[in-house]
């Protein structure tokens, strides 16, 4: 049975953020084992119909209910609306996520998911990143106190915390690839080459790595 990735989804999430790690997972072309990995979107409830901030239309597969740490091979996170607000419009979200940390299952937040994960205190202890400090600072996270710990890259890892700042889907797509093994590491220095640098010779350099199936 593939091995799922849930995919949070709500009202006016980022569909840009998460697109190249999404669309690599549930493509099995180039995959170390083609086809191990599914990806199911998972929303507050699942009656509702939810738009991305590009008005795609999602009807989320799971409710944050219906999913378990043991279930799942990562929790991503989108940026998007609502994550710096008050009330906390994603307490849900990142109280599952929480315990997905606490269990050793990784999670992966980009963007305004990273203010969120701040504010609930998870990035006080692990390297991590955002869109700039100033704005894991400046965005009332009463929560914070992991400034020593950020690191100012496009994405990083650090023991099943995958951070990134929202100008950074590709670099974000490349480390869940990378904690998740889902590439050769060759096949995904190309597959970053690819699409990062616009290297045509990147794809030969994938299929040269006998990753075509």
């Amino acid at each position: 049975m593939p091995r799922t990735v849930h995919l949070y989804v709500f009202e006016g999430y980022a569909d840009w953020e998460p697109a190249f790690a999404i669309a690599g997972l549930n493509q099995p072309q180039f995959q170390r084992e083609p086809g191990a990995w599914q990806v199911r979107t998972v929303g507050v409830g699942r009656s509702a119909v939810v738009r991305s901030l590009g008005g795609v239309a999602v009807l989320p597969d799971l409710a944050l209910d219906d999913i378990r740490p043991e279930d799942s091979a990562l929790l991503i996170l989108p940026g998007g609306r609502g994550w710096e607000g008050e009330p906390h419009a994603h307490l849900p979200a990142l109280e599952r996520a929480a315990a997905w940390l606490q269990a050793g299952v990784p999670v992966a937040a980009i963007c305004g998911a990273t203010a969120g994960l701040a504010r609930i205190g998870a990035l006080d202890d692990r390297l991590h990143t955002s869109n700039a400090l100033s704005y894991l600072k400046g965005v009332k996270q009463e929560g914070y106190a992991g400034s020593d710990r950020y690191d100012d890259r496009p994405a990083v890892r650090d023991r099943g915390l995958i951070t990134a700042g929202g100008m950074s889907p590709i670099e974000f797509a490349r480390e869940i690839f990378a904690e998740l093994g889902v590439y050769e590491a060759e096949v995904l220095e190309a597959w970053y080459r690819l699409y990062k640098d616009g290297d045509a010779g990147a794809f030969m350099k994938m299929a040269q790595a006998g990753a075509v199936r």
